[in-house]
């Protein structure tokens, strides 16, 4: 498996606190069958983003945790004003591994009536954007069709892997579930915090998606998509196919 967000380096955000935390996290995740993963430190208005420290700390972190594991760069962006002009001007300074694939994060306050417009000054500047766990903001909740109408323009969606399995609640089980039965999930990831409540293993999430969704979906969106990411190469077109089985309440 290949897990594009999460935060394991230490000192940057609200995830990890120190570099044995951070060992710790990654081979967790390493035990857990990921091969590789996405370190996305936050860019917002409380956690300053700098290029320079992301690849040093990755650095730190690959020597500490040896090879057993891959560590990519990468950034949770959220959406603001000042982000958004900055990406346009250099559109490899957030995006994972630089190859143009971009994480972004809504505020849980605001989702922009421009958002397709902003989607698309990103597009144009060679940034594919990915909704990052739509499933968990409580204004995206009850605007989940609006997904399908930024897919259809470019835009991907990531979930959370323990979205899925209830760790945030009903409802935000809820709407993962409806997001994966529309096939709008690109990727499930693990935005990953720490070793007890938020962790980086995907394993169970696997297996899950597996019995519930079908195989063809827990490859596409834990090992395929995840690697065109890193890889920087165009996602396949073709969406996964479900396995048959009776589903309620999906719009």
């Amino acid at each position: 498996m290949i897990d594009i967000h999460s935060h394991i380096l230490p000192g940057l955000d609200d995830g990890s606190r120190s570099l044995e935390q951070s060992v710790a996290m990654v081979r967790m995740a390493a035990a857990a069958g990921t091969t590789d993963i996405v370190a996305t430190p936050h860019a917002n208005h409380e956690y300053r983003f700098d290029p320079a420290t992301v690849e040093q700390k990755i650095a730190e972190l690959q020597a500490a945790a040896g090879d057993t594991i891959q560590i990519h760069y990468g950034c949770d962006f959220q959406l603001t004003p000042e982000n958004i002009e900055d990406a346009i001007r250099r559109p490899s300074k957030y995006s994972i591994n630089h190859k143009g694939y971009l994480l972004v994060e809504f505020s849980d306050f605001l989702i922009p009536k421009t958002t397709l417009e902003i989607f698309a000054r990103l597009i144009r500047a060679g940034l594919i954007p990915i909704v990052t766990h739509p499933e968990r903001n409580q204004i995206l909740q009850s605007r989940l069709p609006e997904m399908a109408e930024w897919v259809a323009e470019g835009a991907l969606v990531q979930v959370t892997a323990q979205s899925l399995l209830g760790l945030f609640g009903k409802t935000v089980k809820n709407a993962a579930h409806e997001l994966m039965m529309n096939r709008l999930v690109h990727f499930l990831a693990s935005d990953a915090h720490d070793l007890k409540h938020r962790t980086t293993a995907l394993d169970v999430t696997y297996r899950y998606v597996e019995s519930t969704f079908g195989a063809e979906a827990a490859v596409r969106i834990l090992e395929e998509n995840p690697r065109a990411v890193i890889t920087g190469v165009a996602l396949s077109s073709v969406p996964y196919a479900l396995k048959k089985r009776k589903f309620f309440g999906l719009w």
